[in-house]
């Protein structure tokens, strides 16, 4: 019988096979492996007790990706949280998301919320860089659920991870999605509503059928140190198709002249602040690796 590993508490976890959860356990070939289960695998179940629901994790189907902190599979979709004002949009913390969910193969989703704070509307500027180079942004009102019927519709059918710092309405937007589901107010709501983080568990939550959120607390503090500062440009999809035009290969797109990055940089075609950041997190990176050294 498979599954999906919805929880892990202590090395037992519940594994949603079908309308069932069954509490299950790891048998010991997994460590002899160096491999262990984790939220998000589809997993092979043995030694099934029906009547208890419970049962053994036998094999460990293929993951698609894998995150290692927090430790999580699968995932199909990032939903990057950010606030118009109140804290102001953190573009880098952003830029470094995307980054990490072009090299783990991820469809991305960046929600601008509290859009009613920011009189200006200088979120329509962000939505516009950030549409251009290709990636969806929704603009969302989540204490007055504005929006969310929208991102609802494109969470369909995924393993959804929302991420963003602190502040920017992530538990409110989650609260705001059951609620358009009608569905149960379940744990994660109350959690959220008190504030706290309490939790060290990771947890999929069901809205749809085959459609979850992972409550991953942490996840919002990732380091992106996985990728090579070299393989960098490969993750920023709008470099692509400048790359081609660089004099020299491994060009770094930083101090070179006839740069095709920087040219398009100058004439508008990437956007400036953008690859100001891509600078920034290039040299992060290479300052880590050459303290390894």
């Amino acid at each position: 019988m498979q599954g999906l590993i919805i929880e892990n508490i202590s090395n037992i976890y519940k594994v949603k096979c079908g309308e069932n959860v069954y509490t299950t356990t790891a048998r010991g070939k997994f460590k002899k492996d160096e491999i262990s289960p984790v939220v998000g695998d589809f997993v092979e179940l043995a030694e099934i007790n029906e009547e208890k629901k419970e049962a053994v994790i036998d094999e460990i189907q293929k993951r698609k990706n894998y995150v290692k902190r927090p430790k999580v599979s699968n995932i199909s979709q990032l939903i990057f949280v950010l606030s118009s004002k109140h804290p102001k949009p953190d573009l880098l913390m952003l830029d470094k998301q995307l980054a990490f969910a072009e090299f783990l193969n991820i469809k991305s989703i960046i929600v601008l919320n509290k859009i009613d704070l920011d009189e200006k509307t200088e979120f329509k500027e962000i939505k516009k860089i950030y549409e251009n180079i290709g990636y969806k942004v929704i603009e969302t009102q989540a204490n007055a659920g504005s929006g969310v019927k929208e991102l609802v519709e494109l969470m369909i059918n995924n393993i959804n991870v929302f991420s963003g710092n602190s502040g920017v309405g992530k538990s409110t937007l989650i609260n705001s999605i059951f609620n358009e589901n009608i569905t149960q107010e379940g744990e994660i709501s109350q959690k959220n509503k008190r504030g706290k983080n309490t939790t060290t568990s990771i947890k999929l939550y069901e809205i749809d059928k085959n459609t979850f959120i992972a409550d991953t607390p942490g996840f919002s503090t990732f380091e992106i140190s996985e990728i090579e500062s070299k393989e960098l440009e490969n993750y920023y999809i709008e470099f692509k198709q400048f790359i081609q035009n660089c004099e020299f290969i491994g060009c770094t797109h930083i101090k070179e002249e006839n740069c095709g990055v920087k040219q398009a940089v100058e004439s508008g075609e990437i956007n400036k602040d953008r690859y100001e950041r891509f600078c920034k997190i290039y040299s992060e990176l290479k300052e880590k690796e050459n303290r390894k050294w």
